[in-house]
């Protein structure tokens, strides 16, 4: 079957949605010109990276894919954007942390063979990765941002990729070092946000819709993981044609899912229960 539109979904892991609205200059300028539209999104519980992972691929909630900590990863069993993407003829992208490798292709994620592949037929076509091993507060071991934008532009260009999927962990990293009230933060949003601003019109005149969000918020302590809006919520932007609910409207975290598969014309699983909230 022929998907009728491509997407890109660019999530950066551990926004709280006021430093979004504050500090994301390009991006609030492409929705005061009428070119963007932004929703507030409440993440699934707990509000833990690799939870919120799993739930923004497959659409169901921790307690049903049942990765539950960071700690706790495998091969979810649930249809996922990638499967259904590959399903319907589609060809897709990964530029992300290698958790979502282990979570929608195969795990343990092998750092030689894993790292890097084309793989036709597979559900993740062209899978890119990196893991921030090492990770501490003193040394975020986080790739450039600007290098991670690049290599997904690269799999638009060479592989015609219908479907991308692209995270980083550098402001979350940023938050769990710093918090979100500080000098340093307002200065590493401020490095994103000029980062995603010099690809972003490239995706839009390559023909992708993009969707610019993060997988959960975060503290002033720079903590996420439990029941809490600074913890849980952040913001969602859509540049694209699809017509969504009215501005003050509250997204859920398992909307994304189907919400991309519809967008891109693919069936939308059973196992995905919440609506799309865009037509």
């Amino acid at each position: 079957m022929a998907l009728t539109t491509k997407l890109l979904l660019i999530i950066l892991d551990g926004v709280p949605y006021r430093n979004w609205r504050r500090l994301m200059g390009n991006l609030e300028g492409w929705v005061q010109s009428g070119e963007a539209r932004i929703w507030k999104m409440r993440s699934v519980l707990p509000s833990t990276s690799a939870c919120c992972y799993a739930s923004i691929h497959t659409g169901v909630a921790p307690q049903v894919h049942g990765i539950l900590t960071n700690e706790n990863r495998f091969r979810v069993e649930q249809p996922d954007i990638f499967s259904e993407v590959s399903k319907a003829g589609g060809k897709t992208g990964a530029v992300t942390h290698s958790y979502w490798s282990e979570f929608f292709r195969a795990s343990p994620f092998d750092l030689v063979e894993d790292m890097e592949f084309d793989e036709p037929g597979g559900p993740i076509t062209h899978g890119r990765f990196h893991t921030m091993t090492g990770y501490n507060a003193r040394n975020q071991m986080t790739p450039s941002d600007v290098d991670l934008f690049a290599t997904l532009t690269m799999l638009t260009r060479r592989h015609g990729i219908d479907y991308g999927i692209l995270h980083t962990c550098t402001l979350d990293s940023m938050g769990h070092r710093f918090g979100h009230d500080c000098h340093e933060m307002d200065h590493a949003v401020y490095a994103m946000d000029g980062m995603l601003a010099t690809f972003l019109p490239r995706w839009r005149e390559a023909g992708y819709e993009v969707i610019v969000t993060a997988d959960h918020g975060q503290t002033d302590r720079g903590h996420h993981g439990g029941h809490d809006d600074e913890m849980q919520d952040f913001a969602l932007y859509y540049f694209g044609l699809g017509k969504g609910p009215e501005a003050d409207t509250l997204l859920n975290q398992l909307q994304l899912a189907p919400t991309v598969l519809a967008r891109l014309g693919v069936p939308v699983p059973a196992t995905m229960k919440a609506k799309s909230f865009l037509d």
